[in-house]
């Protein structure tokens, strides 16, 4: 059963890599960390939220909103096949009315703060921007080609952007949903720019980040996505 509809729009993913120890507390029983060419990543992620449907349903003044999120990705092995996934540390998004129903349904740990977007192209270029207000403004911007190219297969964006399931961690719990798209598009990122305070943001854990560079930074387009409805698992 399709649980949102919804299209997810200029994805910006501002990669990190961390020690794999950082996240062991955050581990939902059952999954075990992915890896990438044996690094343990950690993806900054903002995009726009557009056309969202409930149960096939609009929700009058919540159809298209930003959302920002830290996760980090999984893996699971069911009937010797692995799922993959991820594990989100904070999703922040405007209204309160799309956190609590995220975190009374899916047990997430949605957070409501003020945002803002900017999407603008110009001259060949796609200028875009998230913010959202803490105690100060937070932000993320990049500038890019405009115009969209293909993955590549086994790819760094392929790994960042094909894990099609949400593993949450609740006590001694662990439920699943499975989010459907297609492959995503991307862009050539020409320049990045953070305003960020990880450790006020997502707690003392991620303080590490405000000393790092990205290991990488990813701009994909996006689809229609549908969340299925989610179950538990252990």
């Amino acid at each position: 059963m399709n649980f949102l509809k919804a299209e997810w729009r200029k994805l910006a993913i501002i990669n990190y890599e961390i020690d794999p120890y950082t996240l062991l507390p955050y581990l939902p029983k059952g999954t075990e960390l992915d890896f990438y060419n044996g690094k343990c990543y950690v993806s900054l992620v903002g995009f726009m939220f557009l056309n969202t449907k409930l149960l096939g349903l609009p929700i009058p003044f919540h159809r298209d909103f930003e959302e920002v999120n830290l996760r980090f990705y999984v893996k699971k092995k069911e009937n010797g096949i692995w799922k993959r996934g991820v594990v989100f540390i904070k999703e922040i998004v405007p209204k309160p009315a799309l956190s609590l129903v995220a975190n009374s349904i899916y047990k997430e740990n949605y957070h409501t703060m003020p945002m803002k977007n900017q999407i603008h192209e110009k001259d060949g270029e796609l200028l875009i921007r998230y913010s959202w207000k803490d105690k100060s403004w937070h932000s993320i911007q990049i500038m890019a080609e405009n115009t969209a190219k293909s993955m590549e297969e086994n790819s760094e964006f392929e790994f960042i952007t094909e894990h099609y399931f949400g593993f949450t961690k609740k006590e001694n719990t662990t439920s699943e949903y499975e989010v459907c798209h297609p492959k995503w598009d991307c862009y050539t990122v020409k320049e990045h720019h953070l305003e960020i305070d990880f450790e006020k943001i997502y707690g003392n854990d991620f303080e590490c980040l405000n000393h790092q560079q990205p290991i990488s930074v990813m701009l994909a387009e996006g689809s229609e996505i549908r969340v299925k409805t989610k179950k538990y698992i252990s």
